[in-house]
C-alpha cells in the first residue's frame, strides 16, 4: 500500500523483492515522484533504495521512535 507525502506528489512503498531474495538487501524503499522536475527531490521520476533486514529494522525502530517523542511533546 502506498504511502502519500508532500501534498501527495510523494509516493512511497516499500516491500520484499523476492526477485532479489538472493541478496542481503532485499527490502525495496521506491519512491515515486509526480511534480515538475525542479521540486523533486531525487533526480529520477522513480527510485529505489535497497536495505537489509537489520537495516529496515533499524529504520523502522528510528521512525517509531521519532512519532513517539512527537506525540508525547505534542501533548505538552
Amino acid at each position: 500500500m502506498p504511502i502519500m507525502l508532500l501534498d501527495d506528489s510523494l509516493q512511497v512503498e516499500i516491500f520484499y523483492e523476492e526477485t532479489d531474495s538472493g541478496f542481503a538487501d532485499n527490502i525495496c524503499i521506491c519512491f515515486v515522484e509526480d511534480c515538475p522536475p525542479d521540486e523533486r527531490l531525487f533526480k529520477a521520476d522513480e527510485t529505489n533504495i535497497f536495505l537489509t533486514p537489520d537495516q529496515a529494522m533499524a529504520l523502522a525502530t528510528a521512525l517509531m521512535n521519532a512519532a513517539a517523542e512527537s506525540r508525547v511533546a505534542s501533548r505538552d
